[in-house]
């Protein structure tokens, strides 16, 4: 048996960049950072930051290139994957990423990306194992097919 998750709360650092797959599938891909705080031998206090690459696919993607913006603070869960490859130099390089599965929106409705909330938006965007895509909310969602505008979002 083994385990494979991640689970981070942070702010992102940069708009989640967006791209196609030649299959057309979306690709969405952000910073997030998170802090820890801790006393030294000496009691002073000392911070570390920690930067996680998240890589979200499909609808969970598309979601995420819409609503997430730099700075706003955001519920990540997913699961590790690392990558190597041969730099122009030579070198072998690492790059590890968090493969979302699952994305909330942390900051209250109406509250500026510059700060942060405790208040969650209720609002859940997760894919399921089978590479399935929805949306949980509290409330209902439309069921119609059409754009949906910023001021019809209930949060």
């Amino acid at each position: 048996m083994s385990l494979n998750r991640a689970q981070v709360i942070g702010n992102l650092t940069r708009d989640p960049e967006i791209r196609q797959t030649q299959g057309g599938k979306t690709v969405a891909s952000f910073g997030v950072a998170t802090n820890f705080s801790w006393t030294d031998q000496s009691g002073q206090r000392q911070d570390k930051v920690e930067f996680h690459n998240i890589v979200a696919w499909g609808k969970l993607a598309d979601i995420c290139g819409q609503y997430l913006k730099k700075g706003g603070k955001v519920y990540v869960e997913g699961r590790l994957q690392t990558h190597d490859w041969q730099g122009e130099d030579g070198v072998k390089r690492y790059r590890t990423e968090i493969i979302a599965d699952n994305v909330i929106m942390l900051d209250r409705k109406g509250a500026s990306t510059e700060g942060y909330s405790s208040q969650p938006r209720e609002v859940s965007l997760s894919r399921e194992a089978k590479g399935l895509d929805q949306i949980t909310e509290n409330a209902p969602l439309a069921k119609s097919e059409e754009e949906v505008a910023i001021d019809d979002l209930p949060f």
